[in-house]
């Protein structure tokens, strides 16, 4: 089965929606020039409410390495994810966590260096030049050749919805399917009803 993630988590009662409604994972962004940032302390007493049974995800973009250690103590993380330039070396060096690195898709895109990142699960995204990630746009997806050749795990995002979910889980067979902007109302705020429709669109779906 595939496993949601609702990323762009800002509050409480989003976070219980998502659990509520069925999604495996909340992802909490702790860079600071996203709409979507949330306080290192605000998501720690969001965390604490939160089951066991939900990943608890750390967003993070070249961040310092002492202080996401630090962030992922506080808030009880079980998944990192680099979403800027991180290498190979750099994520490897965090223990005790999954980890997720992101690699931002656009025209001539070649997934080189992807086997560099053992052990890590792989997040493909929409590219921006203005940010890093959240964009609400899907990317070509016919960029993204040959995926079944990754050994890694595979996350799909950029611009997600309850419209387009079950193609992207037909085409590329993923582990799992990432959305924030695409079950909003507005950055940081999401809506009920899309949350909702978007987990229905996912387990509705047979990706063989």
């Amino acid at each position: 089965m595939v496993k949601i993630k609702i990323c762009g988590i800002t509050n409480l009662e989003d976070a219980l929606v998502s659990l509520f409604s069925g999604a495996d994972a909340v992802g909490f962004v702790f860079y600071k020039k996203s709409p979507r940032y949330i306080a290192p302390l605000k998501a720690r007493n969001i965390s604490r409410i939160l089951p066991a049974g939900i990943k608890r995800v750390g967003v993070f973009v070249n961040e310092d390495f002492g202080a996401v250690e630090k962030i992922a103590r506080l808030c009880a993380l079980d998944m990192l994810q680099f979403h800027g330039e991180e290498s190979a070396g750099y994520c490897r060096k965090f223990r005790g966590y999954g980890i997720i690195k992101a690699f931002l898709v656009k025209a001539g895109f070649e997934p080189a260096g992807i086997s560099e990142y053992k052990g890590c699960a792989c997040l493909f995204d929409t590219y921006s030049r203005k940010l890093a990630g959240g964009t609400g746009k899907i990317f070509d997806w016919r960029l993204l050749k040959n995926l079944d050749k990754i050994k890694n795990p595979v996350f799909i995002s950029g611009g997600l919805t309850c419209g387009n979910v079950r193609r992207a889980i037909e085409l590329f067979k993923p582990d799992w399917v990432d959305v924030s902007s695409g079950v909003e109302i507005r950055p940081g705020k999401k809506d009920i009803k899309k949350i909702k429709r978007f987990i229905k669109a996912v387990r509705t779906v047979d990706p063989a």
